[in-house]
């Protein structure tokens, strides 16, 4: 049976209420930030709530005092008025009232102060706290799009959403001067304070509407945000310049961008036109209910029922009681439809890692005796129906150097990141010195593992730095780099920038020194030096070096594999062929196996690649 309109319209309210549930979650985080900051936002707002009620009090007593002055008939001259001492009374009133306008003045820029230091200072807690969860995920999740979409809605959240502290605090200060001035007013007409409220709800619930109707939008359309940013991203980044420029995607980039963007501008639009419409009308009830209450205030001071400072005060707190009420309750409106943008954030907070350390971890072997050792290992990507391996067996004993040979496709970095327990088989299992990997602390492992990838990151950092990244806990050995960059051959690369090992590389910062890709990769092998791990994976280690190039990279190989176990993944039979054991992968198994001169001899599938690259040389 489907719910009625009023029981729909209830279970969205409360759904709206409690996206709040994360307000706590949120000031917590504040108040771990700093606890002055918070404390001294409360207290300013608590001050500044009295004040309004207080300035509008001091104000009626002014003008009552003036008013019976001016009427009484034994202060009919000037002379006689300015004698009075209801003239000091009137002089104390206003200076007390000036006071408290400055205290007002000074108390709302000292409180926008600590807000805004406060929200940069919690979004900065919340950014760290983002990037460390971040860095705890699952290679598959960050290669999911949904949990990528999710991160795009954090990220962007991190940014906007660190200020609702401010806002609710802002709304608790509203509050406690709404209650002091509408006591004030119930004790002369208590009706209008009921009045008010009733011609605000509409407003309100108008707001909590269409809050829900942005929030679902920019939910449904984060993928084409996602889409959106990176055809702005390709139009205007300097990685992608070349190829715009020479295939001439500037129009099609463009195009690409308007339609996503006006897709979205379109769906923004509507909800803002009618959000505008119904609100305009809803609005003007509470303006009607002000100009009511304004009526009848004129009315009872006309009988005398009320004084000229009653009707100034009465006026004037019922004005803004009705800019409070409205205020507080679009202001609710506002924080549950921020609300619902901080579930995004904290929803990726929950996104829990499936690969993790055990509870006892098993020690670590040191060092490793016997290697590794594959088990009948299978592993599909998560949503493929193709096995990238599936009953693979194989082993690599401690100190030997293997490379893994196969077409595109065949499995080899998979092998690399299972290794690596970026993933974990989805069969089989993976043995070291006989205990299944899954046994030991990830964090241990993957420190004994160095992996070089083809297609390793460029980071913006310094040259020094560049490298530093292979061990960044010894980023401050200048010894340790300068050995590293020279057994990597890239200390000649170095040698030509402008700083040396303090120039900052790539072109995304204004200093900023770009490298060709044979240098890059020597900057890359220089972190495998840096690594100085036991276990060191280089895949495709020399596809953009030189001939002459990688002959001095590999003539140095023997020194950086030496006492290790190393894993070659290349295309290129001039360097696995200085491997001790070669695996020839196709279909996600070993389809061979032995040293370069048994495979040649055996007429297989390698000999035949080798046959066919060495035949270009020819």
């Amino acid at each position: 049976m489907k719910p009625s309109p009023t029981e729909r319209l209830r279970r969205a309210f409360i759904a709206r209420l409690g996206a709040l549930r994360h307000l706590p979650a949120l000031f917590r985080v504040a108040w771990a930030t700093s606890r002055v900051l918070t404390l001294g936002s409360i207290g300013l707002r608590l001050v500044r709530a009295a004040l309004p009620a207080l300035m509008l009090y001091v104000a009626k007593l002014v003008i009552d005092t003036v008013v019976a002055g001016r009427s009484d008939p034994t202060t009919s001259a000037t002379a006689d008025w300015l004698a009075d001492p209801r003239l000091r009374h009137v002089a104390l009133l206003i200076g007390i009232e000036f006071t408290l306008a400055v205290t007002s003045d000074l108390m709302g820029r000292a409180t926008s102060l600590v807000d805004g230091v406060l929200s940069e200072r919690t979004g900065n807690a919340i950014t760290l706290r983002l990037m460390a969860h971040a860095a705890t995920l699952d290679l598959e999740q960050f290669e999911d799009p949904g949990v990528q979409d999710g991160l795009e809605r954090a990220r962007r959240q991190v940014a906007w959403r660190s200020n609702l502290i401010g806002q609710l605090l802002g709304q608790g200060q509203d509050l406690l001067t709404a209650i002091s001035l509408a006591a004030a007013v119930v004790a002369f007409l208590p009706w209008l304070v009921v009045l008010l409220v009733l011609a605000l709800i509409p407003a309100f619930l108008n707001e909590l509407h269409f809050n829900r109707q942005s929030y679902r939008l920019a939910y449904r359309r984060s993928p084409e945000r996602r889409e959106s940013d990176y055809m702005r991203y390709l139009g205007a980044g300097a990685e992608s310049a070349k190829e715009v420029k020479l295939f001439g995607l500037d129009a099609f980039l463009s195009d690409r961008f308007g339609v996503l963007a006006n897709r979205i501008l379109g769906e923004n639009t509507q909800i803002a036109v009618r959000r505008a419409g119904f609100g305009g009308a809803f609005a003007s009830l509470g303006t009607l209910a002000y100009y009511l209450a304004y009526a009848v205030i004129a009315v009872r001071t006309l009988d005398g029922t009320l004084t000229v400072g009653d009707l100034t005060f009465l006026s004037g707190a019922f004005l803004r009681l009705r800019g409070l009420v409205e205020g507080l309750l679009l202001g609710v409106s506002q924080l549950t439809g921020q609300a619902q943008y901080l579930d995004d954030l904290f929803s990726f907070f929950a996104v829990a890692p499936r690969i993790r350390s055990p509870e006892r971890p098993a020690a670590f072997p040191e060092p490793i005796r016997d290697g590794f050792v594959f088990e009948d290992v299978g592993y599909r990507y998560p949503g493929a129906e193709r096995w990238a391996v599936r009953h693979l067996s194989l082993s690599i004993r401690a100190g030997e150097v293997v490379a893994l040979v196969g077409e595109n496709g065949s499995g080899k970095t998979t092998i690399v990141k299972l290794l690596s327990r970026l993933y974990d088989p989805s069969e089989g299992r993976i043995l070291l010195d006989g205990r299944d990997l899954r046994d030991y602390d990830l964090d241990t492992l993957r420190a004994r593992i160095g992996v070089i990838f083809q297609d390793f990151v460029r980071f913006d950092f310094t040259a020094g730095d560049n490298i530093a990244v292979g061990r960044i806990d010894a980023r401050a050995d200048a010894t340790r780099i300068g050995g590293a960059a020279s057994r990597a051959l890239a200390d000649t690369v170095v040698a030509k920038l402008p700083t040396g090992y303090d120039q900052r590389l790539g072109r995304r910062f204004e200093d900023g020194v770009d490298l060709s890709g044979g240098e890059w990769q020597k900057i890359a092998i220089a972190r495998a030096y840096m690594r100085d791990a036991e276990v060191l994976i280089l895949d495709e280690p020399t596809a953009a070096l030189d001939a002459r190039a990688e002959a001095e990279v590999f003539a140095r190989f023997g020194d950086l594999a030496a006492g290790r176990t190393a894993i070659l993944i290349s295309h290129r039979f001039s360097t696995v062929r200085q491997a001790d054991r070669i695996f020839v992968l196709a279909e996600g198994r070993v389809q061979e196996a032995g040293s370069h001169i048994e495979l040649v001899r055996s007429g297989g599938r390698y000999a035949e690649l080798f046959e066919l690259q060495a035949a270009g040389y020819r």
